[in-house]
């Protein structure tokens, strides 16, 4: 199954003291979704936002919202982002029970979906493709914007496209770190249809031909 792409800015770039005027020029340089990066400083090392700043980021989005919990109680927490997610994605690192948590996040009608950090195998997502809208396969250590895309992850995108292909499945496969128009051609490449890109989109001079650039009509 493949999918449209779709790119998603990541408001961790975005300029906050001019949060609202960020998220209308973004939207209208031609974002798909926006991908809020929510950590409490455990699970990763640092602390960015949480249900609250999401919320203000609602009142001015007009594109579905893509929140990445990257905190170790998901269970707990998630619905606090209900009200405003397309999507919410959890670590399977967190410490709580993923599976009983994916499910409670589609049973109230929102996308789920896992991801997993750099060091952490394949392997460990396996167990709940079958029940997941997406998969998030982080191209650096997640806790900071700004960092060098890591190539060796396309083994992981190529086998989360393996997987969807040979079990008949559905979810789209996400790409997170160090996006630009050179790394996102390559992720599509290996079976990417979702990217977020952070500072390559918000720090460009034209957000418009950065996101045309990354999704490779440019």
């Amino acid at each position: 199954m493949t999918h449209p792409t779709i790119i998603a800015p990541s408001i961790l770039a975005a300029d906050w003291g001019c949060l609202h005027e960020q998220i209308r020029a973004v939207q209208e340089a031609g974002a798909d979704w926006l991908h809020l990066d929510v950590m409490d400083g455990h699970l990763v090392e640092n602390i960015s936002f949480g249900p609250a700043f999401c919320d203000c980021v609602a009142e001015a989005a007009t594109v579905p919202l893509d929140v990445h919990l990257m905190i170790t109680r998901p269970d707990t927490f998630w619905p606090r982002f209900a009200k405003v997610a397309k999507n919410i994605t959890i670590h399977t690192e967190s410490s709580c029970d993923v599976a009983a948590t994916l499910r409670a996040i589609r049973a109230a009608g929102i996308g789920c979906g896992i991801t997993l950090k750099p060091g952490t195998p394949f392997a460990s997502v396996e167990p709940f493709l079958a029940d997941v809208d997406l998969v998030l396969v982080m191209t650096v250590e997640p806790g900071y914007g700004g960092q060098p895309f890591i190539p060796e992850m396309m083994e992981k995108v190529r086998a989360a496209r393996d997987a969807r292909e040979s079990r008949e499945l559905g979810y789209r496969i996400e790409v997170d770190g160090g996006i630009n128009a050179v790394t996102g051609k390559v992720s599509i490449g290996a079976g990417a249809d979702t990217l977020v890109a952070g500072t390559s989109v918000f720090a460009a001079p034209d957000m418009a031909a950065a996101i045309r650039a990354i999704r490779g009509v440019d």
